[in-house]
């Protein structure tokens, strides 16, 4: 799988701007959050704190902590859940993505013959709806409103020493490759074939980096960052000490509960 980033080298030369400023009215603008569900809570939190992320906000219900939301950048967070019950599945559990109108965006999958869950607002105070893919996966999608407690954190918890500040994308096993076509198609993402499968852009923002591969044994879904320099980001987590493979301008890393991360290098501006 680490071959396979050669190939991406490209993407080294990505100049890298705010995504709002390719914001279009019923298109997905950026990518709001990825989350994960884990084993230990305190560890990850932990242990993102290690890597410079420092937490927003967190909800609760009865007493008990349900999600804690960490913060990348002012509109791009993980969403770290706790397991709940010994039988949920660990790990890599949805993307959601960004529209500066939501309802456009609805209607536009309606009209495509989706079937998107009503759009409600979110206990942050966000407005969402979710799809499911083919995979059985859920996918989201978000509106920030003003004064939900994402808004209302802009510009606080941003890490000084976070080693990055861009959520650029993630890489997806699938089981049927044209089924994933089809549904990331209708979504609106460009779909491009590559020699092992998929890579996937938006037209309302082309910084999004996703690519799909057929599902094999070991495959895990990777969580994508963009980071300034790759030689620095491997020598910071080492500092920290966490293992950390740097293959030219791509560095590959685990989070404790085997969670993929990939920080590429690229230009920021």
């Amino acid at each position: 799988m680490k071959i396979r980033w050669i190939a991406a080298l490209a993407i080294a030369a990505l100049f890298v701007c705010s995504h709002r400023s390719f914001a279009q009215t019923g298109e997905i603008d950026g990518i709001a959050h990825i989350a994960f569900r884990v084993h230990n809570l305190d560890n990850e939190i932990n242990f993102l704190k290690r890597l410079g992320y420092e937490q927003a906000f967190a909800m609760t219900h009865a007493g008990r902590t349900t999600e804690i939301f960490v913060k990348i950048n002012d509109t791009q967070f993980l969403e770290i859940y706790p397991q709940t019950e010994p039988n949920q599945p660990l790990g890599w559990m949805h993307v959601c993505f960004e529209s500066a109108d939501l309802r456009a965006l609805h209607a536009l999958y309606v009209a495509r013959g989706l079937h998107p869950s009503p759009v409600v607002k979110a206990g942050a105070g966000n407005l969402i709806f979710s799809l499911k893919d083919p995979d059985g996966r859920t996918t989201e999608f978000t509106q920030y409103m003003p004064n939900s407690l994402h808004m209302l954190d802009r510009g606080k918890n941003l890490g000084m020493d976070r080693i990055s500040g861009t959520l650029l994308g993630f890489e997806l096993p699938v089981r049927n490759l044209a089924a994933a076509r089809q549904f990331y198609t209708r979504l609106g993402f460009n779909v491009e074939d590559v020699s092992d499968g998929l890579r996937l852009s938006a037209p309302g923002n082309p910084n999004i980096h996703i690519e799909i591969h057929p599902a094999h044994a070991g495959f895990k879904a990777q969580t994508l960052f963009l980071v300034p320099n790759a030689r620095k980001a491997e020598e910071d987590l080492h500092y920290e000490g966490i293992n950390a493979e740097r293959v030219k301008k791509i560095v590959f890393m685990n989070d404790p509960e085997g969670n993929a991360f990939v920080f590429l290098q690229g230009n920021l501006q």
